[in-house]
């Protein structure tokens, strides 16, 4: 079957309903019974419950809620309270995220018109828009929202704004006729769809497709569709947990059996096992990772970037492709005038002069021959228009003096046919008919032509001197209007007869330019390692000229439209993404595949955009970046993250600051690792040499819980510095657990664990004192976790550094467990619930040293493996 914009409106009309008669009220019933309403339909959704249970799914989560029922059996209900209500916040937390994220649909749904006016039983009825069917005629008028997607049968000069569903920032104009090949939504100019708006004339239209069947239907399904993906910290920190779950229990298990061997209760052996489970687990790494990612966005928020979803600040920081749509994101989304060609000579808009009579003369002229307004800042009409306007109030000329100065007498409005606009006016030199239009159609009516401000005859030289200026200004993606004057002494009303004989005035050329900041955050993109990419619904010349300026576009081979995605395999289309930097005429369902092809290859997505036609690709990028200003409520929705200033130089910021984030909470990790595996070391040194186990599991889930915590968070909190993006993006596939990481937790746990035992030793003594070894041994693990805060806020040394200063959390933290730590052991009301004994100032002065000790061993340590671990 043809395409509806291949057919004439009598075949559409008997497609569609059979007849050339508006539809009655019992086809009206049949048809909305056939095609269902127009409205878009939601999938099943999720219940709160169902999202709450979900966050219980993580292998560690079961482990540990395992664990907790096993200690509540044996009658340690504190421990196994204290794990519970940990595991419950996280889920709290991502409940509350998840809850948040899925609102896509319902803004889609705005985006039908309320009501529309259709011609029904042959009369015009005004009717809600989800009553609408297919084969009904809807009337349209300048404002008026489209409720459905039809063929157009009548257009008066009809221009539609179809920019959120296309990209393209002009107006398109439609028209009755034919089209014979086939051509991509945006170039479809007799057919016009859900969601986009009438800027100007009037027309009418017959509906062919309803609800999920319109354009924003089928936008609305690939939302349903698309799947959200994990960030690398969420895939890492899933798989992480898992190895380090079942390396923790086997280890327990191992030490559970040299227990029993050893002959102790099996109830105290299986109690310390689960005890020193919990504390190797370290169950709060989620809680801390989504305190430190909060913290992020609140930063990020302060520049004009609002997280939707916690992982996005993390993710931001691997992107190694972003994709970006030009208009209203790499653009300004508003047509300005770039330069003046008149009398021969080419001037650019910066240097334009009121005082020039001849720039003067043709910015009046574009002035008056215009309808465009604007009212408070605010502009009404064609963007072409208003661009003239803008110039005139950059030259500090007021369009409205010069039109009260020279008002309209009469007009010969613009039609498509035509291709011209005209307006009489009484100028200082006598009443002139001014036109403006398409330069191939204006040039064939003239036949005189201004120079040095006398008037020529028009010679072949003076066209070819024009079409060769025109020519340039295409190549560079500018859009041109020409302009040219007629006298008109005696005449009252002009009419499209009059529309020849003229004298040649100027060319205007004007485009959608890049914002000032464009180019130098695509620089910082290109050297942080991130290839950029522009995906757009305009026209290749025009991406092209504006990519070129941006610094995206090197080479002319490397763009290319959206019809030549159509001819590839998703295979194939892996291997053509490469070469590509700049795609244009696209649909949604190419910027899904463009997305998904560079993800196949390995790479973390970024894609930003501000329509409707966005969201389907913000959604199946890895991260999605919404414009806050010119962006609709649907790609915000879709989007995890939105620029508040619309600004692409804020995507540059954001990921800085998402790989200091990622540095950040990797700290975090380390110094929880590392102190975890002394406390692991030291345990299984006792086991070995069949000493009492050095902790009781008290001070195992008071390390855990409070020590450590504050510490981890503190790190999570480090000043953010510019080295980032001296480095290449993190590859996708890339493990926390690098060779690296694994030396550094090593090395680090078997410091911690040898001051540990030496202050064990020294408690234990001649006459093995288990009470007081395990005291010592217990505040000397937990000092040297707080002193190992600083060791950890860098992989190299930091000691003689102004770094080492720089965080006033981790200051607070440090004192807040050192007074703890201290409570405990000199406090005597609190031996009992801690089970410790009272420490001299001596021995507390050593549990301090060799706390201390930590750092400048691991500060050596780290300048002399730093070149190594390179």
């Amino acid at each position: 079957m043809k395409e509806f914009y291949h057919q004439s409106v009598t075949e559409v009309r008997k497609q569609v309903n059979g007849s050339m008669k508006p539809l009655t009220d019992q086809q009206v019933a049949e048809h909305q019974k056939e095609y269902g309403m127009n409205e878009l339909t939601e999938g099943k959704k999720k219940s709160t419950l169902q999202i709450f249970l979900e966050q219980y799914k993580d292998f560690l989560v079961i482990i540990l809620i395992c664990a907790a029922i096993i200690s509540g059996f044996l009658g340690d209900v504190e421990s196994a309270a204290v794990i519970l209500i940990v595991i419950t916040i996280n889920a709290i937390l991502g409940t509350v995220q998840t809850v948040k994220a899925e609102q896509s649909l319902a803004s889609l749904k705005q985006l039908s018109s309320p009501m529309a006016k259709v011609l029904r039983n042959g009369q015009i009825a005004k009717i809600p828009s989800r009553e609408v069917t297919v084969g009904d005629e809807v009337i349209l008028e300048a404002g008026d929202q489209i409720p459905a997607d039809g063929r157009i049968l009548e257009s008066a000069s009809m221009k539609v704004d179809e920019s959120a569903l296309t990209g393209e920032s002009l107006a398109v104009e439609k028209e009755e006729t034919i089209l014979e090949d086939k051509v991509p939504l945006g170039d479809q100019k007799n057919m016009v769809f859900s969601g986009s708006f009438v800027t100007y004339g009037r027309g009418s239209f017959l509906v062919t497709a309803v609800g999920m069947k319109t354009e924003v239907g089928k936008i609305a399904s690939l939302l349903k569709n698309t799947s959200e993906k994990k960030t690398p910290l969420q895939v890492n920190l899933d798989q992480f947990g898992q190895k380090l779950s079942i390396i923790i229990i086997a280890f327990c298990a191992v030490l559970f059996g040299i227990n029993v061997w050893q002959g102790k209760p099996i109830g105290d052996a299986f109690m310390f096992a689960v005890a020193l489970a919990v504390a190797a687990i370290p169950e709060a790494l989620s809680s801390i990772v989504t305190i430190v990612l909060s913290f992020g966005t609140r930063k990020m928020a302060k520049e004009g970037a609002i997280i939707r979803k916690l992982q996005a600040v993390e993710g931001l920081g691997s992107v190694s492709v972003i994709c970006s749509d030009k208009t209203g994101t790499l653009t300004q989304n508003k047509m300005t005038v770039e330069h003046y060609y008149i009398e021969n000579k080419c001037y650019s808009a910066d240097v334009l002069k009121k005082e020039n009579p001849a720039q003067n003369q043709l910015l009046t002229a574009s002035i008056l021959c215009s309808d465009a307004k604007v009212v408070d800042g605010k502009d009404f009409g064609d963007p072409t228009e208003t661009a003239l306007i803008h110039m005139g109030n950059k030259m500090q000329v007021s369009a409205d003096e010069i039109r009260e100065k020279y008002p309209r007498i009469s007009e010969v409005p613009f039609d498509s046919d035509r291709k011209l606009m005209s307006t009489l006016h009484d100028l200082d030199s006598g009443r002139t008919m001014i036109t403006k239009g398409a330069i191939d159609v204006l040039l064939d009516r003239v036949t005189g032509i201004q120079k040095d401000g006398k008037v020529c005859p028009f010679t072949e030289e003076d066209r070819e001197e024009i079409e060769k200026q025109n020519q340039f200004f295409s190549e560079n993606g500018l859009r041109v209007l020409a302009f040219a004057y007629k006298k008109m002494d005696g005449v009252e009303e002009i009419s499209p007869e009059d529309e020849k004989d003229y004298i040649f005035l100027g060319l205007i050329s004007m485009m959608d330019p890049p914002r000032e900041e464009s180019r130098m955050a695509v620089e910082e993109c290109i050297k942080a390692g991130m290839k950029p990419v522009m995906i757009t619904g305009d026209h290749k010349v025009t991406a092209a000229a504006i990519a070129k300026r941006i610094g995206i576009l090197k080479d002319e081979k490397e763009a290319c439209e959206g019809m030549e995605i159509d001819a590839l395999s998703d295979e194939e289309l892996q291997d053509f993404v490469e070469n590509i930097s700049v795609y244009a005429r696209v649909s949604p369902e190419h910027k899904i595949r463009i997305v998904k092809a560079w993800q196949e290859k390995g790479n973390i997505v970024a894609m930003t955009g501000d329509g409707v036609n966005d969201a389907p690709a913000l959604k199946q990028a890895d991260i999605g970046v919404a414009m806050g200003i010119t962006g609709t409520e649907v790609s915000k929705d879709a989007s995890s993250m939105v620029l508040t200033d619309d600004n692409f130089a804020t995507i540059i910021k954001a990921v800085e600051n998402g790989r200091n984030v990622y540095e950040n909470i990797k700290h975090s990790i380390q110094f929880l690792l590392s102190g975890n595996f002394g406390g692991i070391l030291a345990v299984l040194y006792a086991s070995v040499r069949a000493l009492p186990v050095p902790f009781a599991p008290v001070h195992l889930l008071f390390i855990n819980l409070l020590t450590d915590s504050l510490p981890a968070i503190a790190l999570g909190l480090e000043p953010h510095t510019k080295k980032v993006m001296e480095r290449k993006p993190r590859p996708m596939n890339e493990s926390i657990l690098t060779k690296d990481f694994l030396i550094r937790i090593g090395t680090e746990g078997l410091v911690i664990a040898f001051m540990t035992m030496t202050a064990y030793m020294l408690g234990y003594g001649s006459s093995h004192n288990t009470l007081l070894a395990q005291t010592m041994a217990f505040a000397t693990l937990c000092t040297s976790r707080l002193v190992h805060g600083y060791n950890s806020k860098s992989n190299s040394p930091v000691i003689f550094t102004n770094r080492f200063f720089n965080n006033v959390y981790l200051a607070g933290a440090f004192l807040i467990g050192l007074v703890l730590i201290t409570a405990v052991v000199m406090i005597p009301g609190l031996h009992d619930i801690f089970k410790v004994q009272t420490l001299q100032f001596s021995q507390l002065m050593m549990v301090y040293g060799l706390a201390l000790l930590n750092l400048p061993v691991i500060q050596l340590l780290k300048a002399v493996t730093r070149k190594w671990l390179k």
